[in-house]
């Protein structure tokens, strides 16, 4: 359902819609699509399965541009469903093993590390689904349709 309405709302947005901002305190929508699939791939593929921790955090925020609303929503459909894979692999015993996928933070359980991934991407994507509905003056219709 994440994926689908990432999907949605990146279909609705203009590149330049995208990668807007109101000011330089905050990030565009861009900015934010590439800033979960980094905190995934950190917490998912790094912290649970063992991958090298590839993440550059600042590069997330520091984007203006240069990847489209189409790429953008492969992207993250493809990092959610490689992390959805992982957990779904996952041996029961390994829930309460510890990981620590960011570096100089404390160490949390498997379980803590996969409820941490997705109420952040239930976050940001709340997000996104309000500046979306806000850049196109129209509902999204994403639970279901209504007459209007």
């Amino acid at each position: 359902m994440v994926a689908t309405n990432m999907s949605t709302c990146l279909g609705k947005l203009t590149d330049e819609q995208i990668w807007s901002r109101g000011g330089a305190h905050e990030n565009a929508v861009g900015n934010i699509v590439l800033h979960l699939c980094g905190n995934i791939r950190q917490w998912v593929m790094h912290g649970i399965s063992g991958t090298e921790d590839i993440r550059v955090r600042e590069a997330e925020f520091s984007a203006d541009g240069g990847v489209s609303g189409t790429v953008l929503a492969e992207m993250f459909a493809a990092t959610v469903a490689e992390a959805r894979t992982i957990i779904a692999r996952l041996p029961p015993e390994r829930l309460t093993d510890r990981t620590s996928p960011q570096p100089g933070r404390p160490e949390v359980s498997v379980l803590e590390a996969i409820y941490q991934v997705v109420a952040h991407a239930h976050e940001h994507v709340g997000q996104i689904i309000l500046v979306t509905k806000q850049m196109i003056t129209t509902d999204l219709d994403l639970t279901m349709p209504r007459p209007r």
